[in-house]
């Protein structure tokens, strides 16, 4: 029997879920680890489980729930991952990417990202924020690599603009006028699952890293290719900077995570209002 092509298998995913929830959406939103609770934020129409979604990944991460969320933030209707798919869970990049190619059909031009990442910058402290700027990839597998997908975009997207500077821009006033502790950086993603060691964390910085993860380029790299705007923040959840290193479980990288969700949670509802 002959397997499903990629874009049909997106396609099949877009049909079913406009079988239940119709209406376009504009803005899409990834909810990372620890970040889940953001999408309380959102007046829900519907929850639908991944695992109902034809050829959706299923999230294998424990603090990741896993279900596609529909509704409305402040009169806009947006769609949120609650839960997100990786590289090391074992999946291919066309895996990890697949919802983000999902939303462009279901009409998102914006994508709000977020994630818990190590901090890299000595000005950092565990539980504050990084707005994203720039990103570096590390993983050793590309999401556009393979055949091109013609109707999602070119065959060599520009990245010069990875990170919409509007939306930068907007991000920091809602901080200052907030008066939030906020940081602004480059962002490198890595394929984990192990945390790095301490010349790792240097070379990142070396390589001019402010904060290290394991998700988020990826989605951006497929966004960007289909003219989707994006605006990335992270939660700084541990610190890989020299003299501050120490062994961290993932119980002490949620309850980082959980430290600065309050303020990721208003500067994206924020965002959402205001664009």
């Amino acid at each position: 029997m002959q397997t499903m092509n990629y874009s049909d298998q997106i396609k099949e995913a877009f049909q079913f879920i406009q079988n239940l929830h119709s209406e376009s959406v504009n803005i899409g939103i990834i909810l990372g680890t620890g970040l889940g609770k953001l999408g309380e934020k959102i007046h829900v129409d519907i929850e639908i489980d991944y695992s109902e979604i034809p050829h959706f990944p299923v999230s294998t991460v424990e603090s990741h729930s896993g279900k596609l969320i529909f509704g409305t933030i402040h009169g806009k209707r947006v769609v949120a991952m609650k839960g997100r798919f990786h590289y090391y869970e074992g999946y291919s990049m066309k895996e990890v990417t697949f919802p983000v190619r999902v939303m462009k059909l279901l009409g998102v031009s914006q994508l709000l990202v977020s994630n818990a990442s190590g901090g890299l910058n000595p000005s950092q402290h565990v539980g504050e924020v990084m707005i994203i700027n720039d990103h570096i990839d590390l993983f050793p597998e590309n999401p556009l690599r393979g055949k091109n997908l013609d109707e999602f975009g070119v065959r060599f997207p520009d990245m010069s603009d990875a990170y919409s500077t509007r939306l930068i821009q907007l991000a920091e006033e809602i901080a200052i006028e907030y008066r939030f502790m906020f940081h602004t950086g480059t962002y490198a993603g890595v394929q984990g699952p192990n945390l790095e060691t301490p010349a790792e964390y240097k070379y990142l910085r070396t390589i001019g890293a402010d904060a290290v993860g394991m998700s988020t380029v990826p989605e951006v790299i497929v966004a960007r290719q289909m003219g989707i705007e994006v605006f990335g923040i992270s939660a700084i959840t541990d610190l890989g900077v020299e003299g501050k290193i120490k062994r961290v479980t993932i119980a002490e990288v949620l309850k980082a995570a959980a430290m600065a969700e309050p303020i990721m949670a208003k500067i994206m509802e924020e965002l959402v209002k205001r664009m």
